[in-house]
Protein backbone atom coordinates (compact mmCIF):
# COMPACT_ATOMS: atom_id res chain seq x y z
CA UNK A 1 0.00 0.00 0.00
CA UNK A 2 2.86 2.36 -0.75
CA UNK A 3 0.49 4.73 -2.60
CA UNK A 4 -1.37 5.34 0.68
CA UNK A 5 1.66 7.15 2.02
CA UNK A 6 2.77 8.99 -1.12
CA UNK A 7 1.33 12.29 0.06
CA UNK A 8 1.70 11.51 3.76
CA UNK A 9 -1.30 9.19 3.66
CA UNK A 10 -4.04 11.71 3.26
CA UNK A 11 -4.21 12.57 -0.42
CA UNK A 12 -4.34 15.93 -2.15
CA UNK A 13 -6.95 17.56 0.13
CA UNK A 14 -5.12 16.58 3.31
CA UNK A 15 -1.88 17.86 1.80
CA UNK A 16 -3.47 21.24 0.95
CA UNK A 17 -4.81 21.49 4.50
CA UNK A 18 -1.39 20.79 6.02
CA UNK A 19 -2.27 17.46 7.60
CA UNK A 20 0.76 15.48 8.75
CA UNK A 21 0.37 11.88 9.88
CA UNK A 22 2.83 11.20 12.69
CA UNK A 23 1.86 7.66 13.70
CA UNK A 24 -0.08 5.02 11.80
CA UNK A 25 -1.11 1.53 12.85
CA UNK A 26 -4.48 -0.21 12.68
CA UNK A 27 -4.75 0.35 16.45
CA UNK A 28 -3.92 4.08 16.49
CA UNK A 29 -3.44 6.83 13.93
CA UNK A 30 -2.21 10.28 14.97
CA UNK A 31 -1.91 13.40 12.86
CA UNK A 32 -1.77 17.17 13.10
CA UNK A 33 -3.29 20.04 11.16
CA UNK A 34 -2.67 23.78 11.44
CA UNK A 35 -5.57 26.00 12.37
CA UNK A 36 -4.19 28.77 10.17
CA UNK A 37 -5.53 28.39 6.65
CA UNK A 38 -8.36 26.13 7.84
CA UNK A 39 -10.63 28.68 9.47
CA UNK A 40 -14.15 29.96 8.91
CA UNK A 41 -14.92 33.71 8.53
CA UNK A 42 -14.68 34.39 12.30
CA UNK A 43 -11.11 33.05 12.48
CA UNK A 44 -12.04 29.80 14.21
CA UNK A 45 -11.10 26.33 13.03
CA UNK A 46 -13.70 25.35 10.44
CA UNK A 47 -15.85 22.37 11.46
CA UNK A 48 -15.43 20.92 7.99
CA UNK A 49 -11.67 21.04 8.42
CA UNK A 50 -12.04 19.05 11.65
CA UNK A 51 -14.05 16.48 9.71
CA UNK A 52 -11.37 16.27 7.00
CA UNK A 53 -8.72 15.56 9.65
CA UNK A 54 -10.96 12.99 11.36
CA UNK A 55 -11.85 11.23 8.10
CA UNK A 56 -8.23 11.19 6.99
CA UNK A 57 -7.02 9.57 10.21
CA UNK A 58 -9.90 7.11 10.50
CA UNK A 59 -9.56 6.09 6.86
CA UNK A 60 -5.84 5.42 7.24
CA UNK A 61 -6.59 3.20 10.24
CA UNK A 62 -9.31 1.39 8.30
CA UNK A 63 -6.95 0.77 5.36
CA UNK A 64 -4.27 -0.61 7.67
CA UNK A 65 -6.82 -2.90 9.32
CA UNK A 66 -8.25 -3.87 5.92
CA UNK A 67 -4.86 -5.14 4.85
CA UNK A 68 -5.07 -7.78 7.59
CA UNK A 69 -8.42 -9.11 6.27
CA UNK A 70 -7.49 -8.93 2.56
CA UNK A 71 -9.63 -5.84 1.95
CA UNK A 72 -7.05 -3.08 1.49
CA UNK A 73 -9.34 -0.29 0.27
CA UNK A 74 -11.48 1.80 2.63
CA UNK A 75 -14.37 4.01 1.55
CA UNK A 76 -15.94 6.34 4.10
CA UNK A 77 -19.69 5.74 4.44
CA UNK A 78 -20.52 7.76 7.56
CA UNK A 79 -18.95 10.54 9.60
CA UNK A 80 -20.30 12.61 12.46
CA UNK A 81 -18.63 15.19 14.61
CA UNK A 82 -19.34 17.12 17.77
CA UNK A 83 -17.46 20.41 18.08
CA UNK A 84 -16.72 21.13 21.74
CA UNK A 85 -14.41 24.13 21.77
CA UNK A 86 -13.08 26.66 19.29
CA UNK A 87 -9.46 26.62 18.18
CA UNK A 88 -8.03 29.94 16.95
CA UNK A 89 -4.35 29.20 16.33
CA UNK A 90 -1.62 26.61 16.48
CA UNK A 91 -2.01 22.95 15.63
CA UNK A 92 -4.80 20.53 16.37
CA UNK A 93 -3.83 16.91 16.94
CA UNK A 94 -6.17 14.07 16.11
CA UNK A 95 -5.99 10.55 17.48
CA UNK A 96 -8.05 7.79 15.86
CA UNK A 97 -8.68 4.51 17.68
CA UNK A 98 -10.90 1.65 16.54
CA UNK A 99 -14.39 1.16 17.90
CA UNK A 100 -15.09 -1.81 15.61
CA UNK A 101 -12.85 -3.64 13.14
CA UNK A 102 -14.65 -6.29 11.13
CA UNK A 103 -14.10 -7.93 7.77
CA UNK A 104 -16.32 -5.51 5.84
CA UNK A 105 -16.62 -2.43 8.07
CA UNK A 106 -14.28 -0.51 10.36
CA UNK A 107 -15.32 2.32 12.70
CA UNK A 108 -12.89 4.72 14.38
CA UNK A 109 -13.39 7.35 17.06
CA UNK A 110 -11.25 10.41 16.49
CA UNK A 111 -10.48 12.95 19.22
CA UNK A 112 -9.07 16.32 18.15
CA UNK A 113 -7.21 18.37 20.76
CA UNK A 114 -5.66 21.83 20.73
CA UNK A 115 -2.06 22.49 21.75
CA UNK A 116 -3.15 22.79 25.39
CA UNK A 117 -4.55 19.26 25.30
CA UNK A 118 -8.16 20.42 25.42
CA UNK A 119 -10.70 18.50 23.36
CA UNK A 120 -11.86 20.50 20.36
CA UNK A 121 -13.90 17.85 18.55
CA UNK A 122 -14.99 14.23 18.83
CA UNK A 123 -15.79 12.43 15.58
CA UNK A 124 -16.70 8.94 14.48
CA UNK A 125 -16.02 7.59 11.00
CA UNK A 126 -17.19 4.32 9.51
CA UNK A 127 -15.50 2.88 6.42
CA UNK A 128 -16.56 0.09 4.11
CA UNK A 129 -13.62 -2.23 3.45
CA UNK A 130 -13.20 -3.36 -0.16
CA UNK A 131 -10.97 -5.91 -1.84
CA UNK A 132 -8.51 -5.25 -4.63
Amino acid sequence: MQHLFTSNGGGALAERMGIVITEATAERVVGTMPVEGNTQPYGLLHGGASCVLAETLGSVGAVLHGQTVDRPFAVGVDINATHHKAARSGLVTGTAVPVHRGRAVATYEVVLEDEGGERVCTARITCLLRGA
